[in-house]
C-alpha cells in the first residue's frame, strides 16, 4: 500500500485540482455550452425564429464542435492533468462496489480521487465527443462520403446530441447537488472532511493498489 498523502489528517482545505485543470474544464464546458445552444437554435423552431441568422449559427456550431477536444489536448502538457486522466481510466473492484451501492442507494461507497460515476461519465462523454466530431465532419464536408453515409451520420449525430444534452444536464445537476465538489473545481481545493467522507481511498493513497 502506498504512503498516505500528507493531508490525510488535515482539518482545513486540501488541494484537488490545479489551475491548468480548472482552465481545461472551464474551456471545455464553454465550448460544450456553445455547441448545445447553437444546436438548439438550429433544431428548435422557436429558438430559430428568436435568434435568426441561421448561417451564423451553423458556422459557430461547426467550429465550436471542432474545437471541443482542443482544451484537453493542450492540457496534456500538465502533469497533474495526465495523472488525473490515468486515474479516470482505471476501474477497479472498489468502483464496482461503489456502483452497486449507488444503484441500491446505500452508503459505504468507496472511491479514490474520482468515484465510479465520474469515471463512467468521463469515458462516455469522451467517446460521444469523438463520434459527434466524426459524424459532424461528414455532414460538414459533403464530398467526404456518399449520400447514404451522410444520412446515417446525420441520424447518429442528431440522436447522440440529444443523449449528450441529457447526460450533461445530469452532470450539472450532480454538481449543483454537491457544492464542495463544485468549489473544488472552481478554487482547486476542497474541505478535508469532505475528502475523507466522499473519497476515502484518495485520502489513504491506496486507490492505485485497489485498481490493479
Amino acid at each position: 500500500m502506498s504512503r498516505p498523502p500528507e493531508w490525510a489528517a488535515a482539518r482545513g482545505r486540501v488541494p484537488r485540482f490545479t489551475r491548468a485543470e480548472h482552465r481545461v474544464h472551464r474551456a471545455t464546458a464553454t465550448l460544450m455550452a456553445v455547441c448545445v445552444l447553437t444546436a438548439g437554435c438550429l433544431y428548435l423552431p422557436f429558438l430559430a425564429e428568436l435568434v435568426g441568422r441561421r448561417a451564423l449559427m451553423v458556422t459557430v456550431h461547426e467550429w465550436s464542435g471542432i474545437l471541443l477536444p482542443v482544451p484537453l489536448l493542450l492540457g496534456l502538457a500538465s502533469r497533474a492533468l495526465r495523472a488525473d486522466l490515468r486515474r479516470l481510466n482505471r476501474f477497479g473492484p472498489h468502483d464496482r462496489r461503489w456502483l452497486r451501492a449507488a444503484l441500491r442507494r446505500k452508503g459505504g461507497r468507496p472511491a479514490g480521487k474520482f468515484n465510479a460515476g465520474q469515471k463512467l461519465y468521463a469515458a462516455w462523454i469522451a467517446g460521444a465527443v469523438l463520434v459527434m466530431a466524426g459524424t459532424g465532419l461528414l455532414m460538414w464536408f459533403t464530398h467526404l462520403a456518399p449520400l447514404v453515409w451522410r444520412t446515417g451520420a446525420t441520424f447518429v449525430h442528431d440522436w447522440l446530441a440529444l443523449a449528450v444534452v441529457l447526460v450533461v444536464a445530469g452532470h450539472i445537476g450532480k454538481a449543483y447537488a454537491d457544492p464542495e465538489s463544485r468549489r473544488g473545481m472552481r478554487t482547486g481545493s476542497v474541505d478535508a472532511r469532505w475528502a475523507r467522507r466522499e473519497h476515502p481511498l484518495w485520502e489513504h493513497g491506496d486507490e492505485d493498489a485497489t485498481s490493479r
